[in-house]
């Protein structure tokens, strides 16, 4: 293939053909329960995205100021908020130690939809990540012990190793939670739907706590 045949890396913005021969999606319907509608849109994703739907970027900042983001997986939501797991030890776990905040992108590219939410955390209850934990498949238990997340590793093979001894230490018996892994809860003071349509004007639906309830507005996009 020739420099010229090749497939642009950033695709050209779509033309007058395209924006008519494509679906117009609906709109963001209006509702007081956000939840309810963010369980919605997971189900719907859950059955289109390829893979891992409840997967979404995590966003902190550290001691100086500097952003920081990664993926995370979303392990369960209700009102209270947004859970997930990790090291403690991580940087995601001494940024949010830092500042007791976060933020989350959930982008679901196949449905051309994506949620923000922004909001305080807290960690999630013993009893909670003693349960979840205990739910995970015997190998992801000892990779929790086995790696020291976020700090330089000497080699791949140096990894596959400690995972292989723990292995053969915890044989035959439970595997209990490491102390330095747990789970956290984001409580959401803001929750922004987005919902891709033609010709940039998109559907943006956001969400603010008002005491035990949500105030709503729609928003330019």
């Amino acid at each position: 293939m020739s420099d010229t045949d090749e497939k642009p890396l950033i695709a050209a913005t779509p033309s007058q053909a395209e924006y008519e021969a494509g679906e117009n999606p609906a709109a963001i319907p209006d509702t007081d329960a956000p939840f309810d509608l963010f369980a919605d849109w997971l189900r719907e994703a859950g059955a289109s995205e390829p893979n891992d739907g409840n997967a979404m970027a995590l966003a902190t900042v550290d001691a100086d100021g500097m952003p920081d983001v990664r993926i995370v997986l979303l392990k369960d939501f209700d009102e209270q908020g947004f859970t997930f797991y990790t090291n403690l030890e991580s940087a995601k776990a001494h940024e949010i130690a830092h500042s007791g905040k976060a933020a989350l992108c959930f982008h679901w590219k196949s449905l051309r939809r994506q949620v923000r939410v922004r909001g305080h955390v807290e960690p999630v209850p013993d009893a909670e990540t003693d349960a979840y934990f205990a739910s995970r498949t015997r190998l992801s238990q000892i990779g929790a012990w086995a790696s020291d997340q976020s700090q330089p590793l000497a080699s791949r093979e140096a990894l596959v190793a400690k995972a292989t001894m723990l292995g053969k230490l915890y044989e035959g018996e439970d595997i209990p939670r490491p102390p330095h892994w747990g789970g956290y809860c984001l409580s959401p003071s803001e929750i922004e739907f987005w919902q891709d349509q033609p010709y940039r004007l998109h559907d943006r639906l956001l969400f603010t706590r008002a005491g035990d309830g949500w105030t709503r507005v729609r928003l330019n996009p």
